[in-house]
């Protein structure tokens, strides 16, 4: 039989850096989070924040406003979702250090990634940014101030120089910013506390942790995605954070957007076994040190990568591992009641997902994007490569003298329409129904990314058909 789990808490990670979702889209999938076990959210804002004064210009075009802001904890609240906002402090500072106002506070002048650390200004940025996303989520209990990822830190001019001082070291140098950080959260807002990923901290001396003064102000949060995540390595790695003082844990699952920068469907079976390890690391890790798990739902590795699995492709993922948590385990009676829950007959955990369309919010969406991800290229592939007649008789070399034997037209033509008429009807209704849950720039960039390559294979094709088939001039007449 299943067993309780041991993961208090449970939120979901909206990654709103990519294909943010309408909050009409929120409000059908919370309900769901809240039945599949979920009771908090990740929110990471990035550049959907509605940043107000200098700091404006950091609003995506379709950024949320405030009132949606508070629409979206409105539905939280409904659905018994604890909020906890993240707002990168440090690393993966893309959406600001990208702009030419804040430019000159990289750490790096050519990289866009990393704070200066050194630059009083840099503090005050950061500061404002914390204080504004506060004063829209008042009284929350957490606030995840990011941290992970620091790249090129201590390869500025200025922090080459500081290096130079005996006393010195990347680490310190990491540890005086989160330290500066932290307190800005606990004396501003007392009551929240901060959360941070803890890739920069593993590998820092166990003394110099516990007199950092860094235990007493944050939460790490322990993230690993892998399905043969090292048991071992989790458990002792805790035991080490608990010896310098932390007094809380988190860790740190994810349920897609982990196993490739441009994967479009989630390899289910791979997230299943991740968080089956994490269970293993819960019922062995030291008592009462892990405050819960954030299920991670990554839609773009940094800022300026393309978008990998969309939220509703995401969700049967989602299911199955929540309830994985939920019972201990994705046993058989953990598998019906996802089935049930999302309203399919069977839910594919080997081969990606289910072509299958369910009952859950943009089911339609995850049904056609299967489709397309796993036939469209291929079938176009089939076509231009493997067919016997563009192969023999339509080449690159015939494309390009548009030669072509007139009864080859009648072999290829009818087959290239065809294929084109039934992916342009597919992707037809796959942009109504994005467009129910995403905004305009998500879905041109999710056509253009996934759909357009193949489309435009095939009318090319079609197109150098037209223009060989074109009939000769009739020779003029000489008298």
């Amino acid at each position: 039989m299943s067993c309780p789990t041991p993961f208090k808490m449970r939120l979901v990670h909206l990654d709103l850096k990519g294909a943010p979702p309408k909050v009409s889209y929120l409000s059908e999938v919370f309900p769901l989070f809240h039945v599949l076990g979920a009771n908090g959210l990740l929110i990471e804002y990035e550049d959907m924040f509605p940043y107000e004064g200098n700091l404006r210009l950091l609003r995506a075009k379709h950024a949320y406003s405030p009132s949606e802001v508070t629409e979206i904890l409105r539905l939280a609240r409904l659905n018994e979702l604890e909020v906890i906002p993240l707002v990168q402090t440090f690393g993966h500072m893309e959406f600001v250090l990208k702009h030419a106002a804040f430019a000159h506070l990289r750490e790096v002048a050519l990289f866009p990634n990393t704070l200066n650390p050194h630059e009083a200004e840099s503090l005050a940025l950061v500061k404002s940014m914390i204080d504004q996303i506060l004063e829209l989520h008042r009284g929350i209990q957490w606030l995840h101030i990011g941290c992970d990822e620091v790249y090129y830190l201590g390869e500025g001019e200025t922090s080459k120089q500081w290096l130079q001082q005996e006393q010195n070291s990347h680490a310190k140098l990491c540890l005086s910013h989160m330290q500066a950080v932290a307190s800005h959260v606990l004396a501003q807002h007392p009551g929240t506390t901060p959360l941070v990923w803890d890739d920069m901290l593993r590998d820092i001396p166990q003394e110099q942790l516990k007199v950092s003064g860094v235990p007493q102000l944050v939460e790490p949060v322990l993230w690993d995605y892998g399905a043969d995540l090292d048991i071992n390595s989790k458990i002792f790695l805790m035991g080490k954070y608990q010896e310098c003082g932390f007094q809380r844990l988190w860790a740190a699952s994810a349920f897609k957007g982990a196993t490739g920068a441009s994967q479009a469907l989630p390899p289910v079976e791979h997230h299943i076994r991740n968080h089956e390890r994490w269970l293993q690391v819960a019922v062995n890790a030291p008592v009462d040190i892990l405050q819960g798990i954030i299920l991670t739902g990554w839609q773009r590795y940094d800022h300026f990568s393309v978008l990998c699995e969309l939220l509703p492709v995401g969700i049967p993922s989602l299911a199955a591992c929540l309830q994985s948590l939920v019972h201990g385990g994705f046993a058989e009676d953990v598998k019906l009641r996802v089935e049930h829950l999302l309203g399919v007959s069977s839910l594919e955990i080997m081969d990606s997902v289910s072509e299958e369309a369910g009952s859950f919010p943009g089911s339609d969406i995850h049904a056609l994007i299967t489709q397309i991800s796993l036939h469209l290229r291929s079938s176009v592939d089939m076509l231009l490569e493997r067919n016997r007649y563009v192969t023999g008789w339509f080449s690159p070399y015939h494309r390009r003298r548009r030669l072509i034997h007139p009864v080859m037209i009648q072999h290829i033509q009818p087959e290239a329409l065809s294929l084109l008429s039934r992916w342009s009807n597919l992707v037809q209704q796959l942009e109504a129904a994005l467009q129910l849950a995403f905004f305009p720039d998500t879905i041109e960039e999710w056509l253009e990314e996934n759909v357009l390559p193949s489309m435009q294979r095939l009318q090319d094709l079609l197109q150098d058909l037209g223009e060989a088939a074109a009939p000769l001039p009739l020779p003029t007449s000489s008298d």
